[in-house]
Order: C-alpha cells, then sequence, then structure tokens
C-alpha cells in the first residue's frame, strides 16, 4: 500500500504538512517562529511536496520524513533562535497552559517546555480535535507571553508536527524521546532534573 492511497476520510493537510484529525492519542511538536532557519524549513517543506506527488511506500515516507525531522531536531537541540522558554516566566506559562485543559479536551500523558520548542502527548477526548487544543495553547501564549516579554510580533512557527500513536510500542518510543529531550539536548544529565517536563523530581 502506498502513502497516498492509505489516506483516511479525515486526513488533511496544514499547509505542507499531512494531518489526521481524529486519531485518539497525539505526538505533537511546535516551535517557536524563530526556531529553524528559513533555509531548513524550505528543505523540509520541499521534500514533502516530493514525497507527496510521488507514488511511494509508506515506509520509504518514515525514511524521508525521520531525516528531515533529524536535521530539524539538530537546530532544535542547539538552542536555536531566540529562545524565550528560557525565561522562566514563559515556561511557567506554558506549562500553565498545557494543563489548564487538562482532563477537559484531553489527558496530558507526557510534555517537555524545551528552550524553543515543546513536545507534547496527550490522548483527546472524544469531542476535542487538535486544531481546537493547538489555537487554544498557542493563541493564549502568544499574547500573554508578548505582553510578559515587552515585545510584538510572530511568536510561533505557523506549522507543527502532528504524529498519532500507533500502538503501545509507539507510545513507549514517544514517552522516551520526550523524557529525554533535554538530557539529549545537553541540558541536564538526568530526565527528572529537567524543571519543564511532566517526569521533574522537584
Amino acid at each position: 500500500m502506498t502513502y497516498n492511497s492509505a489516506i483516511a476520510s479525515k486526513n488533511h493537510c496544514r499547509n505542507y504538512l499531512p494531518h489526521i484529525e481524529d486519531k485518539q492519542c497525539q505526538f505533537i511538536t511546535f516551535r517557536l517562529y524563530d526556531s529553524l532557519p528559513q533555509s531548513v524549513i524550505d528543505y523540509y517543506r520541499a521534500t514533502l511536496i516530493y514525497l507527496k506527488n510521488k507514488d511511494i511506500t509508506s515506509d520509504v515516507y518514515e525514511k524521508k520524513t525521520k531525516e528531515c525531522l533529524s536535521i530539524i531536531a539538530k537546530y532544535e537541540d542547539s538552542g536555536y533562535g531566540q529562545c524565550f522558554f528560557r525565561d522562566e516566566r514563559i515556561a511557567e506559562l506554558m506549562a500553565n497552559t498545557l494543563h489548564y485543559h487538562n482532563n477537559t479536551l484531553y489527558q496530558l500523558l507526557e510534555w517537555c517546555i524545551m528552550p524553543n520548542h515543546i513536545h507534547v502527548m496527550i490522548n483527546m477526548n472524544k469531542d476535542s480535535t487538535l486544531s481546537q487544543i493547538l489555537h487554544a495553547w498557542r493563541s493564549f501564549t502568544a499574547s500573554k507571553g508578548n505582553e510578559i516579554l515587552g515585545r510584538k510580533g510572530k511568536f510561533w512557527m505557523n506549522e507543527y508536527f502532528d504524529r498519532y500513536i500507533r500502538d503501545y510500542d509507539h507510545g513507549i518510543r514517544v514517552s522516551s524521546y520526550i523524557k529525554m529531550n533535554p538530557v539529549k539536548a545537553g541540558l541536564v544529565s538526568k530526565p527528572e532534573d529537567w524543571r519543564w517536563s511532566s517526569v521533574w523530581k522537584g
């Protein structure tokens, strides 16, 4: 089965990124507006456009997108951009926002606030949508974050990455990835030492 022929009925694209709205458990990454160079964004979009227009297997699609995401992760983990979340006021704002709709729109399973991006795994309630959830997170934090920082202008990158959790093993891998991201980025030696995560032992 090719990737294009496997698209579900509620699958659609936000510009260039494939997106499935009706899967319950989701892994989401969203980034500050300046967390990646424009050249990397352009490369990722061009790759996705190329793959979308080819009759390829899902395995090939997975491989190519993982290569792109690996490049993106290097910039994210290096602390590219202004990194608003290094400011504890902004990190706390983000953490409180993630928890605000916990157990109403979704169950918050894992989360990690990095200096320039956020990783979250949620179990969505049946009546909520990713679009609704991301809008709530991003619109409030952009407005309040800019107010705290005394600035105006763009706060978040337009696109975000989401991937539904396929099975138990996939969920375990994603959970580990989120927990270990601060360690991988060299911010702490143990995941529980990172203040802005679901595993912090403060």
